[in-house]
């Protein structure tokens, strides 16, 4: 329950930052277009706190954390007394109009960039791409990669560590190859390019991760059977088990590598297990009933509660992502750039069909995603809502009726045509594009709701 209410106020946070710097940069240009702005809302429905400035725009919090909007004065949708009528959204030339819609998207990608910058200035541990185990006769085996490697760049882009790794080979679902340069495992300083043919890469972004769907994992410290950490109320704890016992026997069967450990507890949900730890030097013997859980795809599967000792990364492994002041800026605008157009990528196949409608994550998902970034420490949380910023701006640029790409849709054939469009053609574009954006977000929760 504790986790719940983390998440859910992480995410309101979170929402309410983005959702603020989106509707900010409508108000910031409207009020230089010379546009009067009734009122400044985050969130919908009833004000819980309002207050009427000294410019007469009321700003407000509302009971609905889901969005927020900017009311401008709008001879289309009220009265306007002929001394406000200047100051009237659509009596604006059009091109101010169009930077009022578009300053909202942009708002975001300029707050990502600030994040990052923040994000880079105050740094973040990391540690090298070194590829680890490699599964036989995989994409990855059959391009010669081979463990120990270091990956250096993805089609063209650098990979300095895990995170820019993952959002590489992201880009790529749906193509028929990827380029990957990669340092020599034996040959220190010497690079190699391979071509990965991932005409077959079958990716399910529920079940595995998308270096495991490839055929490698990252490489780690070794992973020891002494238990580092047991779960308070777990069934481990339950069982009897206790920090600094080193398991030697899971279900009549001796222990060689924590993966036994994990494979017995996994294959065995609420199932009695006989476990041999050893402890102070004396072998004793327990009886562990893993608990249950359903993964995404519907496999039942077991879990302790319990946490392995794990080995020191080598120094030569582990770096600081930290950056100067001004460096720091051409990093967050690199960053910033990469995000952006993988989001477009992502999204040109979600519309073709090279990536399934069951990737699509909605409030649930985001939320989760906001306690666990928000547990890890503020750069983390930064990360977080710079990559939902950009996020939030590209999904508004889409051009659908309701959404600011849609008003921007309409602006520009105005241009064309020279005379704004009919209003029953927009009333008629605003029903189909919040139908459709409607039908998206049920879609959204309804695969939020099969991961949990």
């Amino acid at each position: 329950m504790t986790g719940i209410l983390w998440n859910l106020v992480s995410f309101i946070v979170a929402l309410g930052i983005l959702v603020a710097v989106h509707e900010f940069g409508h108000f910031w240009v409207a009020r230089r277009c010379g546009v009067k702005v009734e009122k400044f809302s985050i969130g919908f429905g009833k004000s819980i706190w309002s207050k009427v400035g000294k410019d007469g725009t009321e700003y407000s919090i509302s009971m609905i954390p889901l969005g927020g909007y900017v009311k401008m004065v709008d001879s289309r949708v009220d009265e306007v007394p002929d001394n406000e009528k200047h100051m009237a959204f659509d009596q604006k030339p059009l091109w101010k109009r169009t930077s009022i819609v578009a300053a909202g998207p942009i708002f975001n990608f300029l707050f990502a960039i600030v994040a990052y910058w923040f994000v880079f200035l105050i740094g973040v541990p990391a540690v090298k791409p070194v590829i680890g185990d490699i599964t036989p006769n995989s994409i990855v085996a059959k391009a010669g990669i081979e463990s120990g490697m270091e990956l250096k760049s993805i089609s063209g882009i650098k990979t300095p560590d895990w995170e820019s790794v993952n959002m590489g080979l992201i880009s790529h679902i749906g193509d028929d190859s990827m380029t990957i340069t990669l340092s020599s495992a034996d040959e220190v300083g010497s690079e190699v390019t391979k071509t990965l043919d991932i005409r077959d890469w079958k990716f399910d972004p529920e079940t595995e991760s998308t270096m495991k769907s490839l055929g490698f994992k990252p490489y780690t410290p070794e992973i020891f059977t002494e238990l580092a950490q047991v779960s308070e109320g777990g069934a481990a704890e339950k069982a009897g088990l206790l920090a600094g016992d080193e398991i030697i026997e899971m279900g009549g069967q001796k222990v060689t590598s924590w993966n036994d450990v994990v494979e017995a507890i996994r294959s065995n949900p609420e199932t009695p297990i006989d476990v041999v730890v050893l402890r102070q030097g004396e072998e004793r013997l327990f009886t562990l009933t893993p608990g249950s859980r359903e993964l995404a795809n519907n496999q039942v599967v077991g879990f302790a509660g319990i946490a392995p000792e794990v080995a020191e990364w080598p120094e030569s492994y582990r770096f600081e992502l930290q950056f100067g002041v001004f460096e720091s800026i051409g990093k967050a605008v690199d960053k910033t750039g990469q995000v952006i157009g993988l989001t477009i990528s992502m999204l040109k196949k979600l519309i073709v069909g090279d990536v399934g409608l069951n990737n699509l994550s909605g409030p649930i998902s985001i939320a989760k995603g906001a306690g666990a970034t928000a547990d890890y420490g503020l750069v983390y949380f930064l990360g977080f809502l710079a990559l939902i910023s950009v996020n939030l701006g590209i999904i508004n640029l889409v051009p659908l009726p309701m959404l600011d790409g849609g008003h921007l849709l309409f602006f520009a054939i105005e241009a064309i045509i020279r005379r704004p469009v009919p209003e029953k053609i927009q009333e008629m574009g605003y029903r189909i594009g919040g139908a459709i954006i409607f039908a998206l977000m049920a879609l959204a929760l309804f695969n939020d709701f099969t991961r949990l």
